[in-house]
């Protein structure tokens, strides 16, 4: 009977039809919007630790990360346009396939956005130390600019602190926005276009500055670790790359989720997506090649995990020798730029980065408070959770949790290491929104779609196979984060949403 408690579309749109939004945006409108949304922690942060991993094949892996996110993105779209509500893919799975699948992609969606702002957290934590240090000489202790290196060798957990114990800058920034989130200082769109604005300059200066000085001898050997790595699991490889590089492009689910307010959306969501996509790949591309093109990829050493104890030591090692390898650096783009000679720019790069991956942070913890309000408001977690300040007007509880949680992470673990477990939780929900909008079709085929998924046969397959791929070419730590952290949710789920829930019998409202 689990399966059966299933939420109605009609039931979930009641209150939305109530509240119709007008449509106005065009195809020009929503690419922009995408791409303001997609560009912007990936690039800045993961260059690096990609360049690790795949040496210069990383350019092909963010080719194959593209194509995925796009078969997914239209899948996402039409779903959103027939349930244009809060909750994301949560909402969509309980009004599909039930209860007990909802809540578990909702669970997901933690690891999703919760350690994504972590992992931008540690990303500004290296950009704002860099630029200290290039402005000022100062340097913090390494004890505390870094966390701790961790390792999951036979599937045992075990941590060194002989390279890093706690990365303050990191904790900062996060309780910041968590603190600036709980009073309710909401970014406008003036200053959110300011700083999509901001991250474009900065890109475009680098790869003019970049390209120019491209050295085709950094581009051999292609793949030094291969196309997969050591194998499944090994999280190495063009493929194991893309993998990790999937964090560069979410946030595509902004066009998808203004599907209600555009104009022709059958036309122009697919334009948008596309568009959006295919324009961050662009730069993503230019961005790879100015990078490896100008100082080489310089791997550490190959079959060497970026974040790991041995990857630590060797750019140690490295850094007494006189050398700063790409790899290593916390600031890949503005390392670039000052190895060019082209130090100011470097700064302003750090100092674009800086002011543009706070509102990221702010926009990931907003997006996370907002599923745990949907949750706690269908009684699968405390209503309490879901209460609003009465002074500032926010659910500043869940907030707060939220803002602790994401702090402690951004303290203890890299930013490689967060943005894979990320993925694990993002994948899994893309997975689950291609095989609702499948299911959909079948159990509900005259329902009003304002936005169709073109193929939907061909297309919707290929996201669910393209999402358990990279799935499974993540590092193994990072695969194993899912089913146990799953298994968590399901106790919990059990020990009281499956009691509390308002569709519980004795509870449902009629």
């Amino acid at each position: 009977m689990l399966f059966h408690r299933v939420k109605p579309l009609d039931k979930i749109l009641e209150n939305a039809e109530k509240k119709s939004l007008h449509r106005q945006l065009g195809a020009l409108q929503l690419t922009l919007l995408g791409v303001g949304a997609i560009i912007g922690t990936g690039i800045f942060v993961l260059t690096a630790a990609a360049a690790q991993k795949a040496g210069p094949g990383m350019m092909w892996s963010f080719v194959i990360a593209g194509l995925v996110c796009a078969v997914a993105a239209l899948c996402y779209s039409e779903i959103a346009s027939m349930v244009p509500v809060s909750g994301s893919a949560y909402t969509y799975t309980y009004a599909v396939m039930g209860e007990v699948l909802a809540w578990m992609v909702g669970w997901a969606l933690i690891l999703e956005y919760a350690v994504a702002a972590s992992a931008v957290s540690v990303g500004w934590s290296g950009y704002f130390m860099g630029l200290v240090k290039s402005a000022t000489g100062f340097e913090l202790p390494a004890l505390l600019s870094a966390g701790p290196t961790w390792s999951f060798a036979g599937g045992i957990p075990s941590v060194d602190f002989s390279h890093g114990v706690f990365n303050l800058p990191a904790v900062v920034i996060a309780l910041a926005v968590t603190g600036l989130l709980m009073i309710g200082t909401t970014e406008s769109a003036r200053v959110n276009a300011a700083l999509v604005a901001v991250k474009i300059v900065a890109l475009i200066a680098f790869i003019v500055l970049t390209l120019p000085v491209l050295n085709g001898a950094h581009f051999e050997p292609l793949a030094p670790n291969g196309w997969f790595g050591n194998g499944g699991g090994s999280g190495l490889g063009i493929v194991g790359a893309a993998a990790s590089i999937f964090f560069a492009y979410v946030g595509f689910d902004a066009v998808s989720t203004a599907a209600e307010e555009t104009k022709n959306p059958q036309r122009n969501v697919p334009i948008g997506l596309i568009g959006s996509l295919a324009l961050c790949t662009v730069f993503y591309l230019l961005v790879a090649a100015g990078a490896i093109g100008a100082i080489g990829a310089q791997p550490t050493g190959l079959g060497v995990q970026p974040g790991s104890a041995e990857f630590v030591a060797q750019c140690k090692a490295l850094a007494a020798q006189g050398q700063q390898p790409l790899v290593c650096s916390n600031e890949a783009l503005a390392h670039v730029l000052r190895m060019i000679h082209h130090e100011r720019v470097g700064d302003l790069v750090g100092l674009a980065a800086n002011l543009a991956l706070p509102s990221v942070i702010l926009m990931m913890l907003y997006g996370q408070t907002r599923i745990f309000f949907v949750m706690a408001r269908d009684g699968l977690l405390p209503e309490s959770l879901a209460d609003v300040h009465p002074k500032w007007k926010t659910p500043h509880k869940v907030t707060l949790i939220t803002g602790i949680f994401v702090a402690i992470a951004a303290a203890l673990f890299p930013v490689g290491q967060l943005a894979d477990i990320s993925n694990s939780g993002t994948l899994f929900a893309f997975f689950m929104v291609a095989l609702a909008v499948l299911i959909l079709r079948v159990k509900d085929p005259n329902r009003p779609r304002p936005f169709r998924t073109p193929l939907v046969w061909v297309v919707s397959p290929l996201a669910i196979l393209g999402t358990v791929f990279l799935y499974f070419n993540l590092p193994f730590d990072a695969m194993i984060v899912l089913p146990i952290w799953g298994g968590i949710g399901l106790l919990l789920y059990f020990m009281y949403g499956y009691r509390k829930s308002q569709l519980a019998p004795g509870n449902a409202s009629e």
